[in-house]
């Protein structure tokens, strides 16, 4: 690091109003960031133009006159400025709206400490300080928690101890006192003078004024303290919904929720019976030869998009893209009741899924595309592997044989090709599996490549 990077560094410490570094490269972690901010924003200008409307019913109960007009005006001033800041609001540090909070912390000091312009009333300066005014920060104070950061808010009190403790001492340098009223109090307290001082008109009190802005600083130290935390637990839920998003890529929506609540590992290897589907566009090759690769890759996506979506919508977890195909499995990461026949139910789901894809190609003068599909039922092991990068794998000879029959499907000249054993479990598994399994004619000891054993297969 050289010198002046340390030095900028070290500066960057001095400005309590900027904000918190997180990975704004996150999407995830952005978008809730900005909501997180607008929905504040909201609720800060809400809650502030319902504390000023309260206020301003105090003030005319507490001082019915018409000189209140000169208060209500302030209010209104901040109600407005409040408007401003939602407008200027965004995530990160904006300068536009550090000027319209420290606007609106000028415009509340100015309203407390400035003699009423349309008031007659005669009276010492140092009385201004005897209403209790300062109070009414806490208001803005509050609203703030709502809406910006932690830094920030600790920058409201800040900067609302130095206004107020600049503005008494100007208000005592400037102010003309009346000694006459301070001479009265003295005498009619004479034996009580610290009765009489802290009843003099003409004095500032200042161990009060002291003493108020050092509880301002540390309500506002606490609650923003208090608001860091909150801010990181927002960008903790924010991660999680980066992984519920990284798990829905992969599983079904109902499955992601399973995982999500639940605390045993994926990595925890384990066998399993479930069902294997292979897909492939047959033909691929020789379709995309000679067509533009644009092309090609709009039609690998739009056939990947719809297949993906008949896996998830029967409960499946699409293992991995094959270039021009997918494997997806059922009864992954958790095994279900119905797994075999969800494997069924969706191979089909996938056939009349192209079937109208293919009327809208035709449509558009544009080649059908022709699929293939096996699906297995049998053992595999389960787990995680990898070191940095984790991928879950399944791996077995189910799998290998589910290739194996979506690979038939070209000797066979058919669309699905099923095992037996997937049959037996799905018959097993759902009433209605024989309606799924309509129009399968069953082929028997048919052999396969790399499976020793001639197997009795179902072909659509």
């Amino acid at each position: 690091m050289t010198e002046t990077t340390a030095s900028q560094s070290r500066l960057s410490r001095l400005f309590v109003t900027q904000p918190d570094h997180f990975d704004l490269n996150n999407k995830y972690t952005e978008a809730a960031l900005e909501r997180n901010k607008r929905e504040g924003l909201e609720l800060a200008v809400r809650a502030r133009w319902i504390a000023m409307a309260f206020t301003g019913l105090l003030l005319i109960y507490l001082n019915p006159q018409w000189d209140v007009l000169w208060y209500h005006f302030i209010l209104l001033l901040i109600c407005a400025n409040g408007w401003l800041i939602r407008r200027a609001g965004r995530v990160g540090q904006s300068r536009t709206e550090l000027l319209l909070i420290f606007v609106d912390l000028l415009i509340m000091t100015l309203g407390m400490i400035v003699p009423n312009p349309f008031s007659d009333d005669v009276r010492p300066l140092a009385m201004q300080y005897r209403f209790d005014n300062f109070q009414y920060f806490f208001i803005i104070l509050a609203a703030g928690t709502l809406a910006y950061s932690w830094r920030t808010v600790i920058a409201i009190g800040s900067w609302t101890a130095a206004m107020w403790t600049a503005g008494w001492i100007i208000a005592w340098w400037v102010a003309t006192p009346i000694p006459e009223i301070s001479e009265d109090v003295a005498e009619a307290l004479q034996g009580y003078p610290a009765v009489a001082e802290m009843l003099d008109p003409n004095s500032f009190m200042v161990s009060q004024r002291i003493q108020q802005v050092i509880v301002f600083v540390m309500v506002a130290v606490t609650l923003g303290v208090s608001m860091r935390r909150l801010n990181h637990l927002l960008m903790s839920n924010a991660g999680l919904e980066r992984e519920r998003a990284n798990l829905s890529r992969y599983f079904s929506p109902n499955v992601v929720e399973e995982l999500s609540q639940n605390d045993e590992p994926l990595k925890q290897v384990r066998k399993e019976d479930i069902a294997v589907l292979f897909i492939d566009i047959v033909g691929f090759t020789k379709f995309s030869a000679g067509r533009d690769p644009y092309e090609v890759i709009e039609v690998l996506r739009g056939f990947h998009a719809r297949m993906e979506t008949e896996v998830f919508r029967h409960h499946g977890t699409l293992d991995k893209y094959l270039g021009d195909g997918l494997m997806a499995t059922f009864g992954t990461p958790v095994p279900g009741q119905l797994d075999a026949s969800s494997a069924l139910a969706c191979a089909r789901g996938m056939v009349e899924m192209i079937d109208r894809w293919n009327l809208d190609r035709k449509r558009a003068g544009e080649p059908e595309i022709q699929i293939g599909v096996g699906v297995h039922y049998g053992s595999v092991v389960l787990g995680d592997i990898g070191a940095n990068r984790l991928e879950f794998a399944v791996i077995g000879d189910a799998v290998n044989v589910a290739a194996k029959l979506e690979a038939m499907t070209r000797d066979l000249q058919a669309r699905i090709i099923v095992s037996d054993a997937l049959r037996a479990r799905a018959l097993e598994e759902a009433q209605n599996a024989q309606d799924l399994m309509a129009g399968f004619e069953q082929h028997l000891g048919q052999p396969v490549r790399g499976v020793a054993a001639p197997m009795d297969v179902w072909v659509l």
